[in-house]
């Protein structure tokens, strides 16, 4: 692969990076492919998310039940097509706090392929 694929590669993650941020759902699912997967944290392998529609149900929850969230990037390490983004993830409310943690992305033609999210805990 190129340098060429690896900014392509930096490039999805801004785009996706900009639309998570936001908050908004459809321009989130518009950096991902149709056949997209999602692996969240939730204890213990995680729980796993095929294709648009359930992708998009995992966004909807997660920004619905966690208004004052907020995801910041604390590294990001691209190789080719693949990508590493270490985060930190913090909450409000009544218990507030963070966790830290790590995406595992495939980027495919410009898009997030694939997204399988590890945390410390």
């Amino acid at each position: 692969m190129t340098t060429s694929t690896q900014s392509a590669t930096l490039a999805a993650l801004d785009r996706f990076s900009t639309a998570f941020d936001a908050r908004d759902v459809d321009a989130v699912m518009a950096c991902m492919t149709s056949d997209c997967l999602f692996e969240s944290t939730r204890p213990p392998d995680g729980e796993r998310f095929v294709g648009q529609a359930a992708v998009r149900r995992a966004w909807t929850e997660l920004f619905a039940g966690t208004p004052g969230a907020r995801f910041t990037t604390e590294e990001r390490v691209v190789v080719d097509d693949h990508a590493v983004v270490r985060w930190r993830y913090d909450w409000t409310g009544s218990d507030p706090g963070h966790v830290r943690g790590v995406d595992v992305f495939v980027i495919r033609n410009g898009l997030v392929a694939e997204k399988r999210s590890y945390v410390k805990g």
